[in-house]
């Protein structure tokens, strides 16, 4: 088995913008592994100020992988502690047994046959271009809409919300919020309970990751239900999920491979939730189309019929061109169509 690496800069057609910063490209690694002439890749995707490992540490793993793949791909436990190096070698190891079609999860989804309903993206902007991008999601045909908060003053976030509540009963438009950790310890209850009157289905990670006992607290007082998303990234060991899961006790987990360990990772929390009848959901976190659509795969596999965080990559000028497409608020991939990599790209 033959193993190589190739970086990629992805540049945003627009600035993303987060309560953590602001990112105008991220770089990813694709990860190959061939055998026997069929070629299977996987998406290494950290983001900065997100994940915990840095680039440096990316590559350095990445090239010993590289170096003798066989043994990392029978001791997977060796990439654990680079949650998205491990998500890499996951993809590009099922991507092989595969076929190297990019299906490492057949189902009807891969047929185009169903698609996976997903929530509409509002990023953090000004009032004016919040309330836009508002407008343009429902008018696309989503049903659910998540909105990132924490960029503009606090009254102005809410009068979107109010705006859309006045014309969308929560049976017709959902509302999800994503505080990224963006609200402080002492204000965190006063913006919930301002929040409640608008029947937000919940809200992720209301304060910084690593307070366990406020947020046990938050979990226990708060009028809306609460996610937990930041607060799971690091976490490896089983006895360590189950410790926070007992102390925290939140409503719901929201998964995103690249971040929490990988297809393996992940499985293992949605296995340790359900003991405890904590929900979940999974999230892509601006992967290009080649993570997007294993990660799209696996979940359809979980058998989810809720709102998914999952897009298409439209917000990169350059991104791989892939089979997946939004169709009235659903994410459905086109067997009829293939990946293609940009003409520069030499790794493929």
């Amino acid at each position: 088995m033959k193993a190589w690496f190739k970086k990629y800069v992805l540049n945003f057609k627009l600035p993303a913008k987060t309560s953590r910063g602001e990112y105008g490209d991220r770089t990813v690694w694709f990860l190959f592994l061939e055998e026997d002439g069929v070629t299977g890749v996987g998406e290494c995707a950290p983001l900065p100020g997100l994940s915990l490992e840095t680039a440096e540490e990316v590559e350095f793993l990445l090239h010993e992988l590289c170096r003798d793949p066989e043994k990392f791909i029978s001791q997977p436990e060796l990439t654990c502690p680079v949650s998205s190096v491990h998500l890499a070698l996951e993809m590009a190891w099922l991507d092989l047994q595969n076929g190297g079609r990019q299906q490492l999860f057949p189902s009807e989804f891969c047929r185009g046959e169903a698609g996976i309903p997903i929530n509409g993206l509002v990023w953090m902007g000004d009032s004016d271009s919040m309330q836009k991008q508002t407008t343009e999601k429902i008018a696309a045909g989503y049903r659910c809409i998540k909105f990132k908060v924490g960029g503009i003053h606090f009254s102005q976030e809410l009068e979107i919300l109010k705006s859309v509540r006045s014309n969308y009963n929560s049976g017709e438009i959902m509302l999800r919020i994503d505080a990224n950790g963006a609200f402080k310890p002492e204000e965190v209850m006063d913006k919930l309970h301002q929040l409640a009157p608008l029947d937000i289905h919940s809200i992720e990670q209301p304060v910084a990751a690593g307070q366990w006992q406020n947020l046990a607290r938050i979990c226990r007082e708060s009028p809306i239900p609460v996610a937990l998303d930041e607060e799971l990234i690091g976490i490896y060991a089983s006895r360590e999920k189950e410790q926070l899961l007992d102390t925290i006790q939140p409503h719901y987990l929201v998964l995103k491979p690249s971040l929490h360990g990988g297809f393996s990772g992940c499985n293992e929390w949605i296995e340790l939730a359900g003991k405890r009848a904590v929900s979940w959901w999974i999230t892509s976190y601006l992967e290009s189309n080649i993570g997007l659509n294993a990660i799209a795969q696996w979940t359809f596999s979980k058998n989810r019929c809720d709102f998914q965080g999952l897009g298409t990559g439209s917000l990169y000028t350059n991104n791989i061109l892939s089979p997946l497409s939004i169709r009235n608020g659903e994410l459905y991939s086109n067997p009829a169509h293939s990946f293609l990599f940009p003409e520069n790209f030499n790794g493929w």
